[in-house]
């Protein structure tokens, strides 16, 4: 039986669309490294979960964690990578920035709307690097193995602690809760239509990536056994 759960994995892409090729000059090395590297193997969840969301855009182009009016460097559509590499020989052109939002930032966001009444929860999973990049909200700091975020109410209290022994108990390791990461547009934007959390994973090397994928699914499974 499938688990009462609705996985959105953002950040797993590789690809540049056509619309960005001729403008974009990261090299392969650098497009995984500003994405969530191992994701798609972790999280590759998408049968034991009610429903499941994923793209094959590199967030370095199209960052469908941001909201569609935040032009940052490190907004909607980058400027910068989050190692503060440049994404772009020159400023993109707006047509194209509007293609990209029409073809690979809406229709995603339309998926999630339109899966939300399948689930009980939403998880926006991520992986982090170990230490904070330059373009994020701790520099340089280290990480822990795992953090869960609820921007302090996208989810009901008791459920995001719940969520956080489950994944202590999974990872043996300490789940910290909003820190690093608070949150981000994902679960922010759609906490109306269902309750979500933000989980993220650290890359070092401390398990494989099959291994941490079995642990989180345990950590999912133990959750919903519990909450559920």
């Amino acid at each position: 039986m499938s688990l009462p759960l609705l996985l959105s994995v953002p950040h797993a892409g590789l690809w540049v669309p056509p619309e960005a090729q001729p403008f974009c000059v990261l090299q392969e090395r650098e497009i995984a490294e500003d994405g969530d590297e191992g994701a798609a193997q972790i999280y590759s969840l998408e049968t034991e979960v009610a429903a499941f969301v994923t793209t094959n855009v590199a967030c370095a182009i199209v960052d469908v964690n941001r909201a569609e009016d935040d032009r940052r460097a490190d907004g909607v559509v980058k400027t910068h990578t989050c190692w503060n590499v440049p994404i772009y020989r020159e400023s993109l052109p707006e047509e194209v920035v509007e293609q990209l939002l029409d073809l690979y930032y809406c229709p995603y966001h339309a998926q999630l709307t339109q899966l939300a009444s399948e689930a009980r929860l939403g998880v926006d999973c991520h992986t982090m690097a170990a230490k904070g990049p330059p373009i994020g909200p701790d520099p340089g700091r280290e990480r822990p193995l795992v953090c869960v975020s609820n921007a302090n109410g996208t989810c009901p209290e008791v459920w995001i602690e719940t969520l956080a022994r489950c994944f202590e108990h999974a990872f043996d390791s300490n789940a910290r809760i909003n820190d690093p990461f608070k949150g981000g547009y994902i679960i922010q934007a759609h906490a109306n239509e269902l309750p979500w959390v933000q989980l993220e994973l650290s890359r070092a090397p401390f398990l494989t990536n099959a291994e941490k994928r079995e642990r989180a699914l345990a950590a999912l499974q133990d959750w919903c056994a519990a909450t559920l």
